[in-house]
């Protein structure tokens, strides 16, 4: 049985250029701009999230509003925040583990590379530091002692058809989710590829703790994916380009595959 998987879009950010994005590009300039997404899993009475978004308060100490809080995205779906039980946390930067706090009866899936990263000497740069908040990285601790953190060393299961794959990069954690759809194998990428010119040009993001293995990630999401359009990109906009809206108008169905050609 394969799963539905939604991507719900709570937050933007269009003040950016091509040099926020993309290393090495002649058009630095150029504007450029991001969307914010967190994914639903579904099977059945299955359900899993794949990141949880930050909430207002994060947005107010930011200065990067949310256009709506992540658990009110779930509503059209059916869904409350205290129906998720299962929460993929494909790294800990603000934006992918900002509402923890918001999932409370969640229990985590996480590389045991992103806590030790997020918790250890690293933390002392301003640079590496500067994607964390301390409170959230402080939620995942208190779940790892109430026994509802499970961890991945690289590849691992989170459940039938759902598998969690170490890339890191962007972050030393950062894991890539797999998921068995009607359309093929489907790539949740995350901030392995924040744009799909960072994986179809080798074009590098600037935020990038081992540029080696953010190049190799590369190539890893290829093999993950049964094709390059079932790769979905962690915060670019064309996800809402190539891929139907489905029961609001910023919620997109990915498990059918794009409805237009990918192209850039």
């Amino acid at each position: 049985m394969t799963w539905q998987v939604h991507a719900l879009k709570y937050a933007d950010r269009n003040a950016r250029t091509r040099a926020d994005s993309f290393l090495f590009d002649d058009n630095h300039d150029t504007p450029h701009a991001m969307d914010y997404f967190i994914w639903v899993l579904r099977r059945g009475d299955e359900v899993i999230l794949v990141d949880t978004g930050y909430d207002t308060e994060e947005a107010t100490n930011r200065q990067r509003p949310i256009r709506l809080d992540p658990r009110e995205a779930l509503a059209p779906l059916g869904l409350t925040a205290e129906d998720i039980t299962t929460v993929i946390v494909t790294h800990l930067h603000y934006d992918h583990a900002g509402g923890l706090h918001l999932f409370p009866n969640a229990t985590l899936h996480l590389q045991e590379a992103e806590m030790a990263y997020a918790t250890g000497a690293c933390m002392c740069h301003d640079t590496l530091r500067a994607p964390f908040t301390a409170d959230h990285i402080c939620e995942a601790v208190k779940r790892v002692y109430s026994g509802r953190v499970i961890f991945h060393d690289g590849d691992g299961q989170v459940a039938d058809g759902v598998t969690v794959h170490c890339i890191g990069g962007h972050s030393r954690g950062l894991q890539a989710v797999r998921v068995r759809t009607e359309a093929g194998w489907l790539c949740l990428a995350s901030d392995a590829a924040h744009y799909y010119e960072n994986f179809l040009t080798r074009k590098p993001f600037p935020i990038v703790v081992d540029l080696e293995n953010m190049m190799k990630g590369y190539d890893r999401l290829q093999e993950l994916a049964s094709r390059p359009e079932l790769i979905i990109p962690g915060h670019d906009p064309l996800v809402r380009s190539y891929f139907p809206q489905d029961q609001a108008d910023f919620i997109f169905r990915l498990d059918q595959g794009p409805d237009k050609e990918l192209t850039l």
